[in-house]
């Protein structure tokens, strides 16, 4: 098998073999941010949404910090030295684009992922063609791989930010003869300008690619990707207080994460029994909630001068007024199901619905920080 590689660019990203340096004595812990562009801003979005505001004094700066978490300094960084710096033991955690993460990290066995879904930042890493000419007829990967163009003499010619990614990739698909390509701004560009043949790279709507008469390939989406929060096994092992950090951005990206999609809907509702209005909303997939609905006694003015001895007529406890019982149902609901559970719930006589975002979901323990420790306990 032949694997060329054009390394004539020195600033190619990611192609020198980053190693780890010893540990530093320093007592702050560290996370580190995007520091340009979308990634950065969805960042902050995302770390104030949690109640965790970046106070930052002077724009000019790289380094600041989280009030919350006053042992914590973040540190704003390109993408690519996010990963650096965690390699090299400068900062504890960071948060990145996954693909960024590939790449420069690789298999690097101390850096972990903490939280693979912080919910922006998607996109997946895919192979453009150009849709005329030789490559008219190819359509998948096995059709580009088949073609009897690529000879040691004419590799395929790949233009790519992600060097160390497509090396992987095309070793494991089987390709004999690649020359991977470093350039500078749009990739899209270089087949139609006859720099390279095809390009490996983010894709997010496709439009570009569109735009640019290419197309991607059946079966070539190297992987999914979106922003996600990772550290080094080491420095969680050894720093004090650092699990205690992690633990805590992780329950709060939990939280706020799963209610991100969620609705609290309230509804007052007739029926015989708190049970007896149960029973109905969970024979309803849409109403059934978290873990069931919530159900609570309306009490009215009827209700209040009946308990206290007054003498309205027709009403008695829990809420009963002339012949009925109202109970208030409360059920949490997903964001795309909004409207078929507002009208489930009139169907079953609900009426006076009220529909609140929610802002937080505190579970148990989360899973993902249970898999965490797993993890860095076989490694002791």
């Amino acid at each position: 098998m032949l694997l060329q590689a054009s390394l004539s660019n020195s600033s190619l990203p990611g192609i020198e073999q980053v190693v780890a340096q010893p540990a530093s004595n320093r007592t702050a812990l560290r996370l580190a941010i995007p520091s340009k562009g979308r990634l950065a801003e969805d960042t902050l979005r995302l770390l104030q949404d949690c109640q965790l505001p970046v106070y930052k004094p002077n724009p000019r700066q790289y380094i600041a910090v989280i009030n919350q978490m006053p042992n914590l300094e973040v540190w704003f960084q390109r993408a690519s030295d996010v990963v650096r710096k965690l390699v090299y033991g400068d900062v504890d955690l960071g948060i990145v684009g996954y693909d960024m993460f590939q790449e420069i990290a690789g298999t690097n066995p101390d850096l972990i992922v903490l939280h693979d879904a912080l919910a922006f930042g998607k996109c997946h890493l895919a192979l453009g063609v150009p849709i005329q000419g030789r490559f008219a007829d190819v359509h998948t990967l096995d059709d580009l791989r088949s073609m009897k163009d690529w000879t040691e003499r004419t590799p395929l010619r790949v233009v790519t930010g992600y060097h160390n990614i497509a090396r992987r990739y095309f070793e494991e698909k089987g390709f004999e003869h690649v020359v991977l390509l470093s350039a500078d701004g749009a990739l899209e560009a270089a087949p139609l300008m006859g720099t390279a043949d095809i390009i490996l790279d983010l894709v997010s709507t496709g439009v570009t690619l569109r735009e640019n008469n290419l197309k991607e390939l059946d079966g070539a989406t190297i992987f999914k990707s979106q922003c996600v929060l990772v550290g080094s096994r080491r420095a969680l092992l050894d720093r004090p207080g650092l699990l205690n950090v992690a633990h805590e951005l992780i329950e709060r990206l939990e939280a706020h994460l799963k209610a991100s999609d969620l609705f609290s809907v309230v509804a007052n509702m007739r029926g015989d029994s708190p049970e007896e209005v149960a029973e109905r909303l969970l024979a309803s997939p849409e109403l059934q909630g978290l873990q069931g609905p919530t159900i609570a006694p309306i009490y009215t003015q009827e209700h209040i001068a009946s308990s206290s001895g007054g003498n309205s007529t027709g009403s008695t406890r829990d809420g009963k007024v002339g012949g009925g019982k109202f109970y208030a149902a409360t059920v949490c609901v997903p964001q795309k199901r909004l409207y078929e559970s507002v009208k489930q719930l009139r169907k079953l006589g609900g009426s006076g619905v009220l529909v609140m975002p929610m802002t937080y979901v505190f579970d148990e323990e989360p899973e993902r920080w249970r898999r965490i420790m797993e993890d860095l306990e076989s490694h002791k």
